[in-house]
């Protein structure tokens, strides 16, 4: 029976295009394997720059329009995240390959991506589900990106003073932060922005979200995990009357006065993972999990 033709899209971190000798040889193997391969405009260009000659792809896309089988992310965590930003409800499974220094999210490293892509046209590799979560402002989506693999983080804006974020789970009032920002965490973030301002580590799949508080104005306040099918509403206040939403990182000024709604996606980001690639072993490997680091 032959095999079937894939498709690829292809996303990159222009920075690392310099790594082009470990990119050029991804091509080569995709284009050996005889798939078809579509690659973001912006990291085309740069490649094009970097090896001053053309190579064999079947067409350049912007932003999200493109139509595959899988994604592979060439970068680190942020550009994973990008990719999954463009990638969004297709639920087209996303191969993230670890050109930059920590992976939690990009966890294939150039050595081992041709024996996970082997593992991809074979069909013997694992597909790994992440809870999304989105932001709504009164009641309506962001102008941007409102979708958020990570975290949404709100925070104050440069140099102003804390906010207060009065804070309310499924209707319940809960607290009112008065913080440099609150940190809305899904399993997934929990090893990013959130584990950096105290959050907890989450085990994916676990089905809770964590509300960390950034430079809390009280050390009463710690960190609190709920159930990922809650809608948590929150009413900003700042003396520069505006403040900073950021939902993975991409950052929007908004003004105090609207109420902001945080809640489940309603789909989820496909990880591909190769066999015997587990999370605690994850751990242990970026964070040093457990590692007795004292000096003798």
């Amino acid at each position: 029976m032959a095999e079937k033709k894939l498709s690829f899209a292809i996303f990159g971190n222009t920075s690392k295009a310099l790594d082009t000798p470990q990119i050029v040889d991804i091509l080569d193997y995709l284009v050996g394997r005889e798939a078809d391969i579509y690659i973001e405009q912006n990291f085309y260009h740069t490649l094009l720059k970097e090896l001053k000659k053309d190579f064999s792809i079947a067409a350049v896309f912007e932003r999200g329009n493109f139509d595959v089988d899988y994604v592979i992310s060439l970068g680190g965590d942020g550009t994973f995240l990008k990719a999954a930003s463009r990638v969004g409800a297709k639920q087209i499974p996303i191969i993230g390959v670890n050109m930059g220094r920590l992976g939690f999210l990009a966890n294939v490293t150039s050595e081992e991506v041709k024996g996970v892509l082997d593992s991809v046209f074979e069909g013997k590799y694992e597909i790994e589900e992440r809870a999304v979560i989105q932001l709504e402002a009164d009641g309506a989506v962001l102008e941007n990106c409102p979708f958020a693999l990570n975290d949404i983080a709100i925070l104050k804006r440069d140099n102003a003073a804390m906010i207060s974020i009065k804070a309310s789970v499924n209707g319940e009032y809960l607290v009112t932060y008065l913080a440099d920002g609150l940190v809305i965490s899904t399993p997934t973030g929990s090893t990013a922005y959130s584990l950096s301002v105290g959050g907890p580590i989450i085990v994916p799949q676990s089905g809770i979200l964590s509300m960390t508080p950034v430079a809390p104005h009280s050390l009463n306040i710690r960190p609190i995990v709920i159930n990922d099918e809650a809608e948590i509403k929150l009413e900003v206040q700042s003396r520069s009357h505006n403040f900073l939403a950021a939902v993975d990182g991409r950052s929007e000024k908004l003004s105090e006065g609207v109420t902001l709604t945080v809640k489940k996606a309603p789909y989820k980001v496909c990880i591909v993972k190769a066999y015997g690639q587990r999370f605690f072993s994850t751990l242990r490997e970026k964070l040093m999990w457990g590692a007795d680091t004292r000096q003798f």
